[in-house]
This record gives structure tokens, sequence and C-alpha cells, in this order.
């Protein structure tokens, strides 16, 4: 297993390399693209589990190979790889969600035309991302993670013939660009302070303890210690890329994509790489730290996990208000990774990468399962169109509620419960204030609450679609199996992150795990508040569309009949996008305007004067060279021709004349020469 170890960088290389072979064939060649793509992540995942295999052996300790990527004068570029507990886990997650995603996807674009192009996209994106995680240098993982952004760029706008698809992608690239600014911007620092970006280097790396004596001693804004305030940078750039206040925009419009590439980004890939990279650099929050993080002293910290709750909190609310069965899910999202910046700002990173974890495969099967609805009714999005599907799909309707009540958290058999609970109860021991905790148990109530409205609209009721449930098919099995794998794991998953046996936590963090029934007895007060909030939002949930469905697609929503103001607010989204509209995308075009303005009349004013004085000149030397140099020239000619002719007189051959001229000058030197002698 050592081998495996020090040559992790094959991981990424093989969908990279399916992503290379792919890109060059034909379109018609969508077998052997499938095939290349599929292929290439079941080649991943065996090296992955193989790494963590080889990480156990190793009792956690991590293996790290570094090399001079280039040089410069007597100095080097060095980049890395690093396999830790950490890396390890993530490995094993991205690899087998991502597989099975490939799998459903061979199914759900069949009748695409251009699958050579998706699966193409898919190996490139998942390449990136097993990049991210092996990175053992911020240089390389920023390189994988601009990659992403370009993959997400082309998967978002696959079909760019829709211009809403064509809008989003554009908005999911420029809207992650200006989080990207903050990451660049905190690495720049980073290395102007350490000398190098990579985290692990014998001591010498910039996570490492001397770097980070001095980061934590060196003044950075403000009051802000340079490492904080490098952390928040980086942050600032988890924030684009995970979809937190206020970069969150370009999340849900993402579901413009096909279904997979929603899975993709929001269960294994784009949005859990925001919480990998703060889980990295967690020391640079702590400054290295050993202190219990629930005291609460570092600034750092206490913005991640406020983002975190305010965050889950908003995005559930507007959840609420939505009634396309992706964008319920892509608000959800949101929402769960704010729990997870919430679980690493007070309970560290265990907490906040156990629910990534979990929720990576809870959520994988919540959007397949919505890309099987949406497959199974005619490409029917809308939640107020379907109903009663439960008897038409019973593989998706089984499997999908699975991963709703993992999501919900419906305790003890679910591992959504288990992993929520430990950030609710890191929340609840935080010392600094209450709020957060108030604002994740507030989540916890509405996620439960819009997931049930969600159920029994799609799934009980009468149906409301057009053609009836006649026209409702279940998915081929292609579709059916991978969803099924993954509600197992959307169970079993949870077990290891008890209370009682919290191995998850203990892997991360380099111990052993020991059972410990007391530990979770202490923990049930905080399980039995969790669950009778889970047990309010879902019984009001029911209460009001699952007794009686909705009987026509323009009911009115229950909950809009009884606060029609909050729900019209929670539907538009509050408001966000127009608000950005009217701010910062209109002074960007008032911006451009000025720009196009003073190109138009000041630079091409200034070019037009240059040329207009440049075309004057032009004519006072065409009037200088016509008048004077060519008259002078003329001039001068007609004299030189003049006297040629002249002097051709003289010489014109005849004897005669020539003895005439010289007795002529004879005579005239005679005389000068008398004048001369007479004068003296």
């Amino acid at each position: 297993m050592q081998g495996i170890l020090s040559n992790v960088g094959w991981i990424p290389v093989l969908p990279l390399l399916a992503a290379g072979v792919t890109a060059v064939l034909p379109r018609r060649a969508k077998r052997l693209a499938q095939g290349l793509a599929i292929g290439s992540m079941v080649l991943a995942f065996v090296l992955s589990v193989a790494a963590l295999v080889g990480v156990l052996g190793n009792h956690g300790a991590a293996v790290i190979s570094n090399f001079d990527w280039f040089r410069v004068g007597t100095g080097a570029v060095r980049l890395g790889w690093v396999v830790d507990p950490l890396a390890a886990v993530m490995l094993v997650m991205v690899s087998f969600v991502g597989l099975l995603i490939f799998v459903f996807s061979t199914g759900y674009m069949a009748h695409d035309g251009n699958v050579t192009g998706f699966f193409c996209f898919l190996s490139l994106f998942a390449a990136a991302m097993l990049g991210v995680v092996i990175a053992n240098s911020l240089l390389l993982l920023f390189m994988c993670w601009e990659l992403m952004g370009v993959a997400s760029y082309l998967l978002i706008g696959f079909w760019f013939h829709k211009p809403s698809a064509a809008a989003a992608a554009r908005k999911a690239f420029l809207v992650t660009r200006i989080g990207d600014l903050g990451l660049f911007l905190g690495m720049l620092w980073l290395y102007r302070d350490t000398g190098t970006l990579l985290f692990y280097d014998g001591g010498l790396g910039c996570l490492e303890a001397s770097a980070l004596a001095g980061l934590t001693s060196s003044a950075g804004i403000g009051a802000l210690s340079a490492a904080t305030a490098i952390g928040l940078l980086l942050f600032v750039g988890a924030i684009g890329k995970s979809g937190q206040l206020p970069l969150h925009v370009w999340l849900p419009d993402a579901m413009e994509g096909p279904t997979p590439v929603s899975a993709l980004i929001h269960a294994a890939t784009m949005v859990a790489a925001g919480v990998f990279l703060m889980a990295r650099v967690f020391p640079l929050l702590t400054g290295g730290s050993t202190l219990p993080i629930s005291a609460g002293s570092h600034f750092g910290l206490n913005v991640v996990a406020g983002v975190g709750a305010v965050t889950a909190v908003f995005a559930a609310l507007i959840a609420v208000g939505q009634s396309d069965i992706k964008r319920i899910l892509a608000y959800s999202t949101v929402s769960q990774l704010g729990y997870m910046f919430l679980g690493l700002g007070t309970g560290g990173v265990g907490v906040a990468m156990f629910h990534l974890v979990t929720h990576a495969f809870f959520k994988a099967l919540l959007f397949l399962g919505a890309g099987s609805v949406i497959h199974g009714c005619d490409e029917e999005q809308d939640i107020r169109r379907m109903g009663g599907l439960r008897h038409a799909m019973p593989v998706t309707f089984a499997t999908y509620s699975v991963g709703m009540m993992a999501l919900c958290g419906v305790p003890l058999v679910f591992s959504g419960f288990w992993s929520k609970d430990e950030i609710l109860h890191a929340a609840w021991l935080w010392q600094p204030n209450v709020w957060p905790f108030a604002l994740g148990l507030f989540g916890a109530l509405l996620t439960a609450f819009y997931m049930t409205r969600q159920m029994s609209e799609v799934f009980f009721g009468p149906n409301r679609s057009e053609n009836g449930l006649g026209s409702v098919h279940e998915s081929p099995a292609t579709m059916t199996v991978p969803l099924t794998i993954l509600a197992v794991f959307a169970v079993v998953l949870g077990f290891l992150g008890t209370p009682a046996w919290p191995w998850f936590e203990a892997f991360l963090s380099g111990h052993e795990a020991h059972w410990d029934l007391g530990h979770l007895i202490e923990a049930a007060p905080m399980m039995a508040a969790s669950t009778g909030v889970v047990a309010v939002g879902m019984g009001l949930g029911w209460w009001l569309y699952g007794r009686q469905g909705r009987i026509s697609p323009v009911s009115m929503d229950r909950f809009e009949a009884l606060f029609p103001r909050m729900f019209g607010a929670m539907r538009a989204r509050f408001w966000v996008d127009e608000l950005y509209g009217a701010t910062v995308v209109r002074a960007f075009h008032l911006g451009a305007e000025l720009v196009g303005w003073l190109d138009a009349w000041v630079i091409g004013g200034l070019v037009r004067a240059v040329g207009a004085g440049a075309q004057g000149l032009a004519y006072v030397m065409r009037w200088v060279d016509e008048l004077l140099v060519n008259m002078g020239f003329d001039a001068g000619c007609g004299t030189t021709e003049w006297t040629g002719r002249w002097v051709s007189r003289l010489q014109n051959g005849r004897t005669q004349r020539y003895l005439g001229l010289l007795g002529l000058g004879m005579v005239v030197l005679a005389a000068w020469m008398v004048w001369g002698v007479k004068a003296s």
C-alpha cells in the first residue's frame, strides 16, 4: 500500500486522460466515451480505496510527496501530493459518488446528441476535484480549483442553445471568480510571509508550526493577525465556490445543466471544495492553537460559523417558496453547506467533514432521484404538475424517501440525523452566543418542512400532469441501481459517527475511536430536541400538503394562502438577484457605458484630433513639396540644362574654333600680366 500512497497523483490523472482522449473522439463514439469515463472512475475508486486502506495501516500518518515543477534561477517552484485521513476519505467519496453519477448519466443522457462531449466534461470535472483533494500545495490546489470552474462552466451551459443555460453558465463563472479573487490574494499573502505554498514540507510548510507561529505573531489587518487575515481571504474563495451568502446566487441557477451535472456539483465536487479548502487550512484560522475551539476565542472561526448559520436559514426559507424540484434541492444544498461551515466554526474539521460526506451521498441520491422523476415525467420539473408518482415509480419513490429522511434528519436510522446532530451539539457548546445554535435548529425545522412539502407534491395526492399517470414510467436499471446503492449508504454511513462510537472524527484527528455509551446518553437531550424539531417540521408539512393533495396545478399553495406576503418573498428569493441587478450589475453597466463614452468621445476624440492634425500637416507638406521643393528643383534643373547647352556649344568638335578660343585666352592672359606689371 505504500506504493499507492506515494503515487496518488495517478488518481486524478486517470479521468484527466479519459477527458483528453474523449475530446478528440467523434460524436458518434458515445459508447467508447462512456467506457473511458466510467473505466477511469472505476480505477480511480479502486486506487482511492487502496489509499484509504494504506492510511489506516499507517495509523493515520500522512504520506507526502513533493517535487520541483520548474526551476527559476537558484530556486524552484514546488508542488506535491498529500495523503492523510482527510484526503483519503475525500478521495473515496468523490470517486465513488462520481462513479455512480457517471453510470446514472448513461441512462439519463442516452438520447442526447452530444453524449461524447458530456462525458469528456464530466471526466475533466472529476479530475479537477480529485486534484484539489490530494494537493499538498495551495498553488496546485488553486490550479485544480480554477480547472473545476472551467468544467462547471462547460457543464452548466452544456445545453447552450437554451438562453437560460448559457446565462447560468456565465453567472456561475463570474460570481465564483469574485470569490477566487479573495483566494488568490490570500495565496499571495501567504507566500510573501512564509516563502512557500506547500502545506507540509518536513517542518517548513505553511501549515506547520514554525510558519504558523510567525503568521500568528505578525500583524494583519487591524487587530487581526496575518494568519487570521489570510484564512478569511481564503474563506472568501470558499464562500464563492460553496455558494454562501452573499455569493450564493449562482448555485440555484446551475440547475440549468443536465441533472447529473447538478448532482455532481451539489454532492461530490464543486461546492464541497470550499468546505474542504477550509478544513485543509483550518490551522490558519486557529493559529495552530490546540485550545478547544468551543471557547470562541478565534475571530476567523466566529466569522465562518456566523456566515454558515445565517446562510443555512436564509437558503432554507427560500427553498420553502420554490416549485422547481431541482431548485428546491439547490437551495437545500446552499443551506446544508451553511451547516457544514457552522460545524467547522464551532466543532472543527471532523464535525464539518462528517456532514459533508453523509450529505454527498443523500444529496446525490436526491438529485439523481429528481432526475429520475424528470425523466419519467417527460422533462417536467414543476412539482405542481406532478403528484401520485409513488405508484408509477416505486423504486424512485422508495430511494427518494430515504434521501429525504436523511436530509431532514429523521432520528437513529438515517445518516443525516447523526451528522446534523453533531453540528447542533457543537453549536450548543459554542460560547460566544446562542444565535448560531438557534439558527441551526430553526434551519432543521425548515428543512423538514420543505422536504415534506416536496414529497407530498411529487409522490402523493392526485396526479396533475396533462397526460396523467399513463405517461409516467419508471427509469431504467442504469438509473435505479445507482439510486439504490446511494440509498444504502445514506443509511449506513451515519453509524460511523455516532456519539457512542465517533470513528469518523477520531480517524480524521488521528486518534483511536472507543465505544462509550455514556456519550450517547450525554447527547440524548440534544438528540431529543432535534428530533422534536424535525417532527414539528414534517408534521406541519404533512398537515398543509399531505392530508389533502393539491387538486390543480394552478391552485394556490397552502402556505401562500396563510402567509401570502412571506411566501411571495420566499418565492422571489428575497429579491437578492434583483438587488444585485439594481446595484452591482447596474453599476457595472454604468461603468461600461462610461468607458464606452470615454472611448468614443475622449480617446476617440483625441485619435480623431491627432488624425486631423496629421492630415493637415500632410496638406502643408504637400504644398511645400509642390510649390517650394518642386519649383526650386525645377528651376535648378532648368539652369543646369541651360548651362549644359551653352557649354555644349563650346565643344562642337571644330578645331578652328578651339584654336581661336585658345588664342583669345592667351591674349587675355598677356593683357592681365601686362596690367599687373604696370600696377606694381
